[in-house]
C-alpha cells in the first residue's frame, strides 16, 4: 500500500488501485481517481476513460469533461508532484554525487579487448597464425577531468568563485541630456 492506495498490475507497470478512503480525501469518486492514474500513464484521455470503466461510446467526451474539473486537475498535479519527488534528483543528491566523484569514490567501467596471436603448425606442417580476441571489463576510478569538473561545480555551488565586487563607498550617478528626452 502506498499513501492509502493499493496496487494492481497493468502491462508490467504497477498502477494504484484506489480505496474508498483515498477517494473521499480527494473529493473524487474511485472511478474518477482511477481515470487520473490512467491518464497519467500516457495522457490519452479516451484510453484512460475506457480503462477506468467509462463507456467506450462516450469516453472522449467523458475524458474532456473530467479534465475540466478543478478537483481532477488538482489530483493530477498531486500525482505528478509525487512522481517528480521519486524521479528527479534533489540538490543534496547532486552535491553528494559530485562529492563522490571529487573523492574518486565513483568508479567507471571500461571494456578492453585483449588480442592474442598464436603461431601453430597444421597437420601438413604449414605455419598457421591464429588471432583470438577476448573482451574484459575493468573498474577504474573517475577520470581526472571528471574530478576537476566536479570540483569546479561544487565550488560554484558553495560560492567559492565569485565575480562580484563588493563596493562599500557611495556612488554618484549623473544623467546628462535629460532635456533632450521627450
Amino acid at each position: 500500500m502506498f499513501g492509502g492506495l493499493l496496487f494492481y498490475q497493468k502491462g508490467g507497470e504497477k498502477m494504484p488501485k484506489q480505496s474508498e478512503h483515498t477517494a473521499q480525501e480527494s473529493g473524487l469518486t474511485v472511478q474518477q481517481e482511477r481515470f487520473c492514474y490512467e491518464y497519467h500513464v500516457d495522457f490519452d484521455g479516451k484510453r484512460a476513460a475506457i480503462d477506468s470503466g467509462y463507456s467506450p461510446s462516450n469516453a472522449a467526451q467523458q475524458a474532456s469533461r473530467l479534465l475540466t474539473k478543478a478537483n481532477v486537475q488538482k489530483f493530477l498535479q498531486k500525482i505528478m508532484s509525487e512522481k517528480d519527488d521519486d524521479l528527479i534528483a534533489t540538490a543534496d543528491e547532486v552535491l553528494e554525487t559530485l562529492t563522490r566523484v571529487l573523492r574518486r569514490h565513483e568508479r567507471e567501467h571500461i571494456v578492453v579487448t585483449l588480442k592474442k596471436r598464436e603461431s601453430k603448425h597444421d597437420e601438413r606442417g604449414k605455419k598457421v597464425i591464429v588471432d583470438t580476441e577476448t573482451a574484459e571489463a575493468f573498474e577504474i576510478p573517475a577520470k581526472l577531468s571528471d574530478v576537476t569538473r566536479a570540483a569546479e561545480l561544487l565550488g560554484k555551488a558553495h560560492g567559492l568563485y565569485t565575480d562580484k565586487v563588493d563596493h562599500s563607498g557611495g556612488v554618484q550617478i549623473n544623467f546628462s541630456g535629460e532635456n533632450d528626452l521627450k
